[in-house]
């Protein structure tokens, strides 16, 4: 299947957009997590601005299609397209963090709208989206459920309980995407934590496997088109992604994780991604 220039053209214009917001929020609040947030956009954009069902005006309306951020530290990237979408004001986002706050550091269910379940504590979505999509089959819903989980999170072994539970009930209407930059928080997942072959280890498990790069539109578009059309069984998406995506000196930098932006790097990076004015002076 392919997409026209115009919607790869769109969705890449909106992922820029979003970049700079999510740098923008972090600067100004001093809070936050950058570098996976920017991993993670681009896939995030794809799914709520074509792949999802969903209604913004009803969030809770009953055939929605759901989205688990299990790795909830990204939670910047996933409020800047709650908030383009309308499901609350652009000016919240000013809010990140902050004491009373409808957005917290991690997404939370119970203050904000677009949320599906708070998370954060790492290796958690994944169970839970099977509890989505298996009520699904049950109660012969059509809605697909997606759980976005790191790759520093497949360390976690409830990850694994759940792939094999997935495979069992052969839940097609289950999506996993992996953002798989290879660096956790305290450094290179290879140095951690090694997750040699990783593909090969989610074939094993009796999951649909298919690998991107997770930075090209199209290829995220064709995914998850392939992962709708499989039958009989889960499928995960392996998107080959960089840790601080679009600004040179978080790309691949472990401590960009969690580091902040110091007023002389933010002006850098408005310059790398293309900002007419720099907002720091």
């Amino acid at each position: 299947m392919s997409y026209s220039p115009e919607l790869v053209k769109e969705l890449e214009e909106k992922t820029q957009k979003f970049r700079v917001e999510i740098i923008k929020m972090i600067y100004s609040v001093q809070s936050g997590h950058p570098g996976g947030s920017l991993s993670a956009v681009d896939i995030l954009t794809c799914l709520y601005f074509h792949q999802m069902k969903i209604q913004p005006k009803n969030p809770s309306w009953e055939n929605r299609d759901r989205f688990i951020l299990s790795k909830g530290h990204a939670a910047p990237a996933l409020y800047v397209i709650l908030a383009e979408l309308g499901y609350f004001p652009r000016k919240n986002l000013s809010t990140l963090r902050q004491i009373g706050s409808m957005l917290q550091g991690h997404p939370d269910m119970r203050k904000t709208p677009g949320v599906e379940i708070s998370t954060g504590s790492l290796g958690n979505g994944l169970s839970i989206g099977i509890g989505m999509a298996l009520s699904a089959k049950l109660s012969k819903k059509d809605f697909y459920t997606y759980v976005l989980i790191g790759d520093g999170e497949c360390d976690e072994g409830e990850i694994w309980e759940a792939a094999m539970a997935a495979a069992k009930y052969r839940l097609d209407n289950l999506i996993a995407i992996c953002d798989f930059n290879r660096v956790q928080l305290d450094g290179p997942i290879d140095e951690i934590m090694p997750l040699d072959s990783l593909p090969k280890k989610w074939k094993a498990f009796n999951w649909n496997v298919i690998e991107i790069n997770g930075h090209k539109i199209e290829e995220i578009l064709k995914a998850l088109n392939e992962a709708n059309q499989t039958k009989d069984r889960p499928t995960i998406i392996v998107a080959h992604t960089i840790k601080g995506k679009g600004i040179s000196f978080m790309e691949n930098v472990p401590i960009w994780h969690y580091r902040l932006p110091n007023t002389d790097e933010m002006e850098i990076a408005c310059r790398e991604l293309g900002l007419e004015e720099l907002i720091t002076r």
